[in-house]
């Protein structure tokens, strides 16, 4: 039993205590946002040339007769409107939402929770109910630390 209780602990510290993974996501969210960025700039400034020449194409051909859609070769789909003006630009598409992680409370309770149940276990001469107390023990305190680095993080953004 101990055992297992052990391995168990030692899997649930090992995957809570990588913090390195929530900078890693905001640096790839970060990078896929101004690589969106800069694709919605071309964007826009391909749609601007691409009506300027519909413009000057209009005025040109104003007193004669103004061709179909079909033999204007240049203008892209869905850039001229009926009435062959050009058409307003795309709006940019929305950024994507970033995943939430869990929490440094969160993983400070589960985190203790292992700790505690360990060495709760391993003190007490009644294995069970030394791994009981030790948990809820080990899960107050590293709720209680995980709340404080959660309240400081919100104080750094804040002064950011």
């Amino acid at each position: 039993m101990k055992q297992i209780v052990l391995a168990l602990a030692t899997v649930v510290t090992l995957f809570a205590c990588n913090s390195n993974s929530t900078d890693t996501a905001a640096a790839v969210e970060k990078a896929k946002k101004e690589t969106i960025d800069s694709i919605n700039a071309i964007n826009v400034a391909k749609q601007q040339v691409i009506d300027s020449i519909n413009t000057i194409h209009h005025s040109a051909h104003k007193s004669q007769r103004i061709e179909s859609p079909e033999r204007n070769s240049y203008a892209a789909p869905n850039t001229v409107a009926a009435d062959n003006t050009p058409a307003a630009a795309p709006a940019p598409a929305p950024a994507p939402q970033k995943k939430k992680g869990w929490s440094h409370t969160a993983k400070g309770a589960v985190v203790g929770a292992g700790a505690g149940a360990i060495t709760g276990a391993i003190v007490n001469p009644d294995h069970v109910k030394g791994a009981a107390i030790g948990a809820i023990i080990g899960a107050g305190v590293g709720a209680g630390t995980g709340a404080i680095v959660d309240h400081s993080k919100k104080k750094k953004a804040a002064r950011q």
